[in-house]
């Protein structure tokens, strides 16, 4: 067979799971209606009635931008305006003692790519948690680097600090950067969100790892859905523990106006650094900037003035917080009515504090995700087990979903034993 792509760009022909199995519950929702399915897929926030939930104080100010303003070219780094307001919506009250420079991306995924790319060498290991979100492994391989994992939890369900510290070392011992990926608050795919507790020992192996000058460790800390996480105070605390860090040690904060804004195809984010040395901190804005020439010059002016605006109006960000509050409380109760049916009808589930998702440890996630769709359930299978989107299932289904996932996982496990019998 004829081949023109070059050898680092040839990739398995599969079809994207998550897109596909959401296509196969769209499908089922037109044949049968949408009251009888549950498409747990969706990793958006949708009202109860399967709509896409558009927050509108974003809208209203998006429909009230001059013409000019939504399309002209922005700067490569973003518009001034827009990255103050990046750091005081990310940072809120607890600003870093540090030297702290932000660059506009195209969403999170564009400040993932930007701080792994100028972060880590060709060959690199990154390491991030072995339940993680998936472009992770795409955004590092299509650039050279490979990803490791620690296991997040252990036997008591609590944060596996013990492996982290096993798996950080190991990769300390074998090149120059440990650079490492820690999505919280409210985990993806989990919900989990890293303790005050944890943070300190998570900064404290760092600091220690850091007494070698030559190594650098650079923590990315992916805040995706940092604006769903109950407390939107609470959740930002740990920020200060990045105050007065070795130089050695610099921290990425990747941001985005997907979930907080419910701006997910307007692509905006950035990359924000904390570092306690100027040097490091211009060298991130340059470095940075150079990367966005390259890749994709400049980002959407129209979504920079949004947030701009936004934040930057004291009445206006207070409508903002509020509209937003009343979904995060849609959520918490869609949350809530999963996590307390699942403890009663026995359903094992990860630790959820947060976030999105609720997810399942299993094996034959697969399979699974299979059986499930005969009773008109929509899931998405991880490696290591069941993803269920609580953003996008309406509480009474949320309530049902578990028993009907339990089945599911009870009958296939049978099947698996009169197989290997």
């Amino acid at each position: 067979m004829q081949s023109m792509a070059a050898k680092h760009s040839i990739w398995p022909r599969e079809k994207d799971i998550i897109f596909d199995l959401s296509g196969r519950a769209q499908r089922a929702e037109k044949n049968i209606g949408r009251e009888n399915v549950i498409n747990a897929t969706i990793g958006a926030l949708m009202d109860d009635y399967g709509r896409l939930i558009t927050l509108d104080t974003v809208y209203s100010e998006y429909k009230n931008l001059e013409n000019a303003e939504i399309s002209a070219y922005a700067a490569l780094e973003g518009q001034p305006d827009y990255l103050e307001a990046v750091k005081k919506v990310v940072f809120k009250d607890y600003m870093p003692n540090s030297y702290i420079r932000a660059v506009a991306s195209p969403g999170g995924s564009g400040a993932i790519k930007l701080a792994t790319w100028n972060y880590t060498n060709p060959g690199d290991e990154v390491l991030t948690s072995d339940w993680f979100w998936s472009p992770y492994v795409s955004i590092t391989e299509e650039i050279g680097r490979t990803v490791g994992t620690y296991e997040l939890f252990d036997e008591n369900n609590n944060f596996n600090f013990k492996s982290f510290k096993k798996e950080f070392l190991r990769i300390a011992d074998k090149q120059e950067r440990i650079f490492t990926i820690l999505n919280t608050p409210a985990h993806n795919p989990t919900g989990y969100s890293i303790s005050d507790n944890e943070w300190d020992k998570i900064i404290g192996l760092s600091k220690e790892v850091a007494q070698n000058k030559e190594k650098k460790i650079i923590l990315f800390v992916d805040i995706a859905y940092i604006d769903f996480a109950s407390d939107d105070n609470a959740s930002r605390m740990f920020f200060e523990k990045f105050s007065n860090l070795p130089e050695n040690v610099l921290v990425i904060v990747g941001f985005s106006m997907s979930k907080g804004f419910t701006a997910y195809g307007m692509r905006m984010g950035a990359a924000v650094c904390i570092t306690s040395s100027e040097n490091v901190a211009e060298e991130f804005y340059y470095a940075c900037v150079h990367s966005c020439r390259a890749n994709w010059s400049n980002c959407n002016r129209g979504a920079m003035a949004i947030l701009s605006n936004i934040v930057n109006n004291s009445e206006k960000f207070k409508k903002y917080n509020e509209e937003k509050n009343t979904y995060k409380e849609m959520l918490k109760r869609r949350a809530n009515a999963f996590v307390e049916e699942a403890e009663k009808v026995g359903l094992d589930i990860l630790p959820y504090r947060d976030g999105f998702f609720v997810s399942i440890p299993c094996e034959n996630s697969r399979e699974v995700c299979e059986e499930l769709t005969k009773d008109n359930v929509y899931m998405v299978p991880l490696k290591a087990g069941l993803r269920f989107a609580v953003c996008a299932v309406n509480e009474n289904k949320c309530n049902i979903a578990p028993s009907i996932i339990k089945n599911a996982l009870e009958y296939v496990k049978s099947q698996k034993l009169v197989e290997n019998r």
